[in-house]
């Protein structure tokens, strides 16, 4: 590996933060996107926040509200782009695709790359676990008290920012690259269990009877508040046109029956739904780490 200087490295970062300025600087407005009749959003087929199905749909709670959304602002044609989750936040700084719907949580320090419109779902957490549940887990503290368990998470998702401030040993922390890796991961024995939100493991578990949800969960409590995500829709660094917009069509749609409706359709409970507008975005993005 070669080494640099510090005026070296200092260069580098200037550069490279110039870099993803301007990467924001260039990202289509919303009348560049109105001109063209095309948007570009990306999911991380990611079931139920944003996924496209064999046949090419786009579908899940980003998706069907994002079509909504769209459709107000008047764009004609939306061009769905998948991508792994990890590769999101880089994929706008590198003006890959216009806007993110894939319900990331916000959270400061992907605000301090990223824009976020206001909370469009909330969600807690949940474990998928072998069939039957051999290590007897039931919360993400457990892989704290006992160290000799393993847990997966995927690459990029704030469940790897939880198990730190828990204090699991970075040695029991496996990363997969996406959810469609979980089940492998957990029934096979790599991992003792993945951690994700209780909608994705709660949809995993219904794809294989190698594996179940982890029963009697208990929400993990970090600097004594349990976890709650609040996820919105995401826009490179410098476009606060298209975001503000689609605020503005967002807090429109989410009065409306449908938006509940979507909201259900994909299992977010009634207290996830009223627990969307707990928080806004300035608040979460100013959040005391």
């Amino acid at each position: 590996m070669p080494t640099f200087s510090r005026h070296a490295l200092a260069a580098m970062s200037i550069v490279a933060a110039s870099a993803i300025g301007c990467a924001g600087a260039n990202a289509a407005t919303l009348e560049a996107i109105k001109e063209s009749g095309t948007v570009r959003i990306a999911v991380a087929n990611e079931i139920p926040y944003g996924y496209v199905d064999p046949s090419g749909e786009a579908k899940g709670a980003g998706p069907d509200v994002a079509k909504a959304v769209m459709e107000k602002l008047g764009v004609e044609k939306i061009e769905w782009i998948t991508t792994n989750f990890s590769s999101l936040i880089p994929g706008l700084q590198a003006d890959r695709f216009d806007m993110v719907a894939a319900e990331m949580a916000i959270l400061p320090d992907r605000c301090n790359q990223v824009l976020f419109s206001e909370p469009n779902t909330s969600y807690g957490e949940g474990l998928l676990v072998a069939q039957g549940n051999p290590k007897d887990i039931h919360a993400f503290e457990d892989f704290a008290k006992k160290g000799d368990l393993k847990v997966a998470i995927m690459a990029g998702a704030d469940q790897l920012e939880m198990m730190q401030k828990l204090g699991v040993d970075e040695a029991n922390l496996v990363t997969i690259a996406a959810n469609a890796d979980a089940i492998s991961t957990v029934s096979t024995g790599r991992a003792d269990a993945y951690a994700a939100t209780s909608l994705t493991t709660s949809g995993l578990a219904k794809q294989s009877d190698r594996v179940e949800l982890a029963a009697k969960f208990t929400d993990p409590v970090i600097d004594g508040e349990p976890v709650r995500s609040w996820g919105g829709f995401t826009f490179a660094s410098g476009n606060e046109g298209l975001r503000d917009a689609v605020n503005g069509a967002l807090a429109e749609f989410k009065k409306t029956d449908e938006w509940a409706e979507i909201g259900k359709t994909y299992g977010f409970t009634e207290a996830d739904l009223d627990g969307s507008t707990t928080r806004t975005t300035e608040q979460l993005c100013t959040a005391s780490d």
